[in-house]
């Protein structure tokens, strides 16, 4: 039998016992002040973090064509997915995705959903460490049987002040202890501008090498189709679907972006401008980082930046561009760790106070799990393929499989044929990506 439905006051007050326990201290956090220029910021630099450095190779996978159809493609099923997640979770409030969505799983539900948000971040901010450590001080002998020079190596030869382990504890005690401490997203709107901009940085230099080398006929014809003559390459073209269905996924700080807003009604359009703002970043690095390399194009196209160029400056460019995403990645870190800590705080103190008021209890989490972090990154340096299998399916569980099992429950009665037919949509996307990267990894073990 189908409820009659609620006042909008009837409705709130339904789900008011979800947000309790985030409401039930008098700390002003300074709630309900962020500006919509702010909030695009912060959710792009969610969006925008390492993942960008694949898609220039899932070019040279699918071709031009089908390729840059397809980046455009998944920031639309992303904006779509993210629709769905704020019109039938409970987004009043919600200081964390996992708490957003208790309403609708219930405990348990929730639980899995906080893991798979604390899997995804923490496989996430490693291979940033990672990636920082290999760029500025030089990739470990042991990952490859070559070792690539880092920047500082490059520069001042190598020293104890610049190995890997000197590099990653100064880069952890002096920009992600202090960035880490704020309490509220709003608080990183700067960084995550300036993250943006490094971002466009590396973006304008990679365009502008291709052009120079283009006009000088340095470039050939590029790929526009994939190559398809036996299984072996159809197969090959699946291997590129969880680096798009994972593209956009901002989805765990959609609801402490909104909790944060002057006008929560603007949360849609923050998004769109945020996608649109990517999608744009992304389908020009994809273009020209691919016209650039081509074929040569490797898996990490910042490893191609390690080569001769074949103009003049090559080195110097080589270097702006490592630097440039190394600061990049640096400043993505916090947004990503600031949905990290919420969600573990949910996951082992459901029933606390909220974790920005218990300043004992978030300086001891925030130091934990930047020890984690920081250890992984230093004694397990070659992780990708371990968090291809957790990044691939627990960030498509975030972002695709739970808000289209919440429309499929539908609890509030409120789910239109189309809102069930997109969730049916997602599923399966979710799951032949999973799949294929499983199988993918799978074979290369």
């Amino acid at each position: 039998m189908v409820m009659p439905m609620a006042s909008a006051g009837e409705d709130t007050e339904a789900r008011r016992p979800l947000l309790t326990r985030k409401r039930d201290d008098d700390v002003d956090l300074g709630d309900g002040d962020a500006s919509f220029a702010g909030a695009v910021f912060n959710l792009s630099t969610t969006i925008v973090g390492a993942g960008i450095m694949a898609l220039p190779a899932t070019m040279n996978v699918l071709g031009l064509v089908p390729g840059l159809t397809l980046v455009v493609l998944a920031a639309v099923l992303t904006d779509s997915s993210i629709e769905l997640l704020m019109r039938f979770s409970n987004a009043v409030g919600a200081a964390s995705y996992g708490e957003a969505m208790g309403d609708a799983f219930g405990a348990l539900g929730r639980g899995f959903l906080q893991l798979c948000v604390v899997v995804n971040n923490v496989g996430v901010m490693v291979v940033y460490m990672i990636i920082i450590g290999d760029v500025l001080s030089g990739t470990s002998p042991s990952s490859s049987g070559v070792h690539h020079h880092g920047v500082f190596e490059g520069w001042f030869g190598h020293n104890r002040w610049n190995g890997r382990f000197a590099i990653l504890a100064i880069t952890t005690l002096g920009v992600f202890t202090p960035l880490t401490c704020f309490k509220r997203v709003d608080s990183l709107k700067y960084t995550s501008a300036v993250s943006v901009a490094l971002a466009v940085v590396f973006v304008v230099i990679t365009a502008g090498i291709a052009v120079i080398k283009l006009t000088r006929g340095q470039i050939p014809m590029p790929k526009l189709f994939p190559d398809v003559h036996d299984w072996e390459s159809i197969f090959r073209i699946f291997t590129a679907a969880p680096v798009l269905v994972t593209a956009y996924i901002c989805h765990y700080n959609v609801h402490p972006i909104h909790n944060e807003l002057k006008d929560p009604a603007q949360i849609k359009p923050i998004v769109r401008a945020s996608l649109v703002l990517c999608s744009v970043v992304y389908v020009t690095t994809s273009f020209f980082g691919f016209m650039l390399f081509g074929e040569d194009t490797l898996d990490d196209v910042l490893a191609n930046f390690d080569s001769d160029l074949g103009i003049p400056y090559g080195s110097v460019f080589n270097d702006a561009v490592r630097v440039s995403y190394a600061l990049h990645l640096m400043l993505v870190f916090p947004i990503v760790f600031h949905a990290l800590r919420l969600n573990m705080d949910g996951l082992l103190f459901p029933s606390a106070r909220p974790l920005a008021c218990d300043n004992r209890r978030f300086a001891a989490l925030t130091a934990s799990l930047l020890a984690v972090i920081f250890l992984a990154a230093n004694f397990i340096p070659n992780i990708w393929l371990a968090f291809q299998f957790t990044g691939a399916t627990a960030a498509v569980s975030i972002a695709y499989i739970f808000p289209a099992a919440m429309v499929l429950r539908d609890r509030h009665g409120i789910a239109k044929k189309r809102d069930k037919l997109l969730a049916v949509f997602m599923i399966v996307i979710a799951a032949v990506s999973n799949g294929v990267a499983v199988y993918s990894d799978a074979c290369s073990l």
